[in-house]
């Protein structure tokens, strides 16, 4: 990336789109899936015409499983595909049975199953010709970042500042993810970063 380039402008704040009708609607909609992936083996089938305008607008989400702490599933999209509402049925499904860091989940786990929703901006990549001036462009505790290199790519929710509190562990343990090694860098290296509202049980 050319250093010549105007830096893009920093995301706005967050403000929340959802009500707090529409945050309880999605976290009964993600557990409904999980329920129906145990009992059926499948996510939860909806209409979206039938959900609150909100929830049929498309927009990209995550869905992390937790128990007793620890993470128990996530799973998520970074670019809207489907209606907000589908997205976090099919995320949830995906997260409780598909995540491949863990078996499926089990009927005797729900009871203590903590679930959290994060519902993504659409991303904005990041200008920079060396890794100093990535570091600077990045704002802890509030940047979900997307790396990429070729084939590799990684993400991290901006949750994820809890464990990673440094602009310099983030961005290793990210490079990590995508399966490059933590002090590598290249100019083809690629950020892009988003920002997510974020709710839960």
């Amino acid at each position: 990336m050319s250093s010549l380039d105007p830096p893009p402008p920093s995301p706005p704040p967050l403000e929340s789109s959802l009500d707090p009708s529409a945050r309880q609607r999605l976290l009964e909609i993600a557990r409904l899936s999980i329920r129906q992936g145990l009992e059926q083996g499948h996510a939860l089938q909806l209409i979206a015409a039938q959900e609150a305008p909100a929830l049929q607008a498309e927009r990209a989400s995550f869905v992390t499983l937790e128990r007793q702490g620890r993470l128990r599933g996530c799973i998520g999209h970074l670019e809207a595909v489907t209606a907000l509402a589908c997205d976090v049925a099919e995320n949830a499904y995906a997260a409780a049975f598909r995540d491949p860091r863990f078996a499926p989940l089990s009927a005797q786990e729900l009871n203590d199953l903590d679930v959290h929703i994060s519902v993504l901006t659409p991303s904005q990549p990041l200008t920079f010709s060396n890794e100093a001036e990535l570091l600077a462009a990045i704002e802890p505790g509030v940047d979900g970042l997307i790396l990429s290199e070729g084939h590799r790519r990684g993400t991290f929710l901006p949750s994820v500042w809890e464990q990673l509190p440094t602009r310099e562990e983030f961005l290793s343990h990210l490079k990590q993810k995508a399966g490059l090694a933590p002090d590598h860098w290249s100019p083809q290296i690629q950020v892009a970063r988003y920002r997510t509202e974020s709710f839960g049980d």
